[in-house]
């Protein structure tokens, strides 16, 4: 799981990264894996598309924005690029991730590797990445494809951000490792961004999340969650 926010935060503008059985990256400071260790790729379409009801939604054509907090490897971000490509979709998909603490080319490139499915849309990411990511990162790709990365804490990026999401993957830390980027406030903040009938999708479950997107407006409902984690959370904004 990816992301960081203030707290108990590192003091470096740079994840401080081990690499565990060869080509999985693991937060020193947070004491976790960026994705899941049994397939991070798979845990991202079993959580956030089919979570979201991606991508049957994008039938309906015109722009899509994604909303992500914590991009981390860009493990999400390529996943759902695959298989906006593979759908019938006649539209634009904008992904928008909120991240604190950016990893540097080499080390996407490293993460991704694993998954030949998306060796496309990895080599793209890392050509396209830029050498000292800070401020904004905006790439266009090829079929109507952009990537916008907002690189600081997620409560001003996302306070700074239009009501214009249709979706969010709700992807930071292990609650209990990272639990501001989990807080009642950020939650209110991403429910007011979310357009009427947009959605979130999260492979947490902790009873404090479940509180915090509820109070925050959104109905939210229990699924099973990936690899025989029992639960994870989905929901909408009526």
């Amino acid at each position: 799981m990816t992301g960081t926010d203030p707290g108990q935060s590192p003091s470096s503008s740079r994840q401080n990264l081990e690499w565990h059985e060869g080509d999985m990256p693991y937060s020193k400071e947070f004491g976790d894996h960026f994705y899941c260790r049994t397939d991070g790729r798979l845990e991202c379409g079993h959580v956030f598309l089919a979570g979201n009801r991606l991508p049957e939604r994008w039938e309906a054509g015109g722009t899509f924005t994604i909303g992500e907090l914590g991009f981390g490897t860009g493990l999400n971000f390529c996943e759902t690029w695959r298989q906006w490509k593979q759908s019938p979709a006649a539209g634009s998909l904008h992904f928008v991730s909120f991240e604190r603490f950016p990893m540097q080319a080499s080390e996407i490139d490293r993460a991704l590797a694993h998954w030949p499915e998306i060796d496309e849309e990895r080599q793209a990411l890392v050509a396209n990445w830029p050498t000292n990511p800070a401020g904004q990162v905006d790439i266009a790709f090829t079929g109507q494809v952009r990537l916008t990365v907002v690189i600081g804490a997620a409560l001003g990026g996302v306070s700074a951000s239009p009501p214009d999401f249709d979706a969010w993957y709700l992807d930071g830390f292990a609650p209990s490792r990272n639990p501001d980027m989990w807080s009642e406030e950020l939650m209110r903040l991403v429910f007011d961004r979310t357009v009427s009938g947009g959605s979130f999708a999260t492979y947490a479950a902790a009873g404090f999340v479940r509180r915090n997107l509820a109070a925050a407006g959104f109905t939210v409902e229990r699924r099973p969650g990936f690899a025989g984690k029992r639960e994870m959370l989905r929901g909408d904004k009526s």
